[in-house]
């Protein structure tokens, strides 16, 4: 059973089943609230999604929106938009305990992409900070 935290570990999930896909979003909102070119999520069918620690606090950032985070660290862990993405729990991929069971499948909302992203993939590579 896949499950996932938080960077404090207050809040922790699972979900009993394989995601129904996984993709980056970069859409202008996920920018914002991640302060990041884009979101990896896996979206999980709602029945089979558990909250197994932990009251994530809630931000409404669009009308039906709902973007779970950790109220103690600030991790985002999970969307909710019953209008658009019906019994669905979007996860964000990086919260997850093994985050490589789902390699993203697409690039999406590249429209709201900094067009930077496009040549990310030329960039210098280092393991770890570079110099160090």
């Amino acid at each position: 059973m896949p499950t996932g935290r938080c960077h404090c570990g207050a809040c922790v999930y699972s979900f009993e089943s394989e995601a129904v896909r996984a993709s980056v979003c970069h859409c202008s909102d996920c920018q914002r609230c991640a302060g990041a070119h884009g979101v990896a999520w896996a979206a999980v069918p709602s029945g089979a999604f558990r909250l197994e620690l932990g009251a994530p606090a809630v931000y409404r950032s669009s009308p039906g929106t709902e973007r779970h985070f950790c109220g103690a660290c600030g991790t985002g862990l999970y969307y909710i938009n019953e209008e658009v993405l019906p019994g669905i729990v979007d996860i964000q991929l990086a919260t997850l305990d093994d985050p490589e069971a789902f390699p993203p499948e697409a690039l999406i909302q590249m429209a709201d992409a900094p067009a930077w992203v496009e040549t990310l993939h030329t960039l210098p590579k280092f393991e770890r900070f570079p110099g160090g």
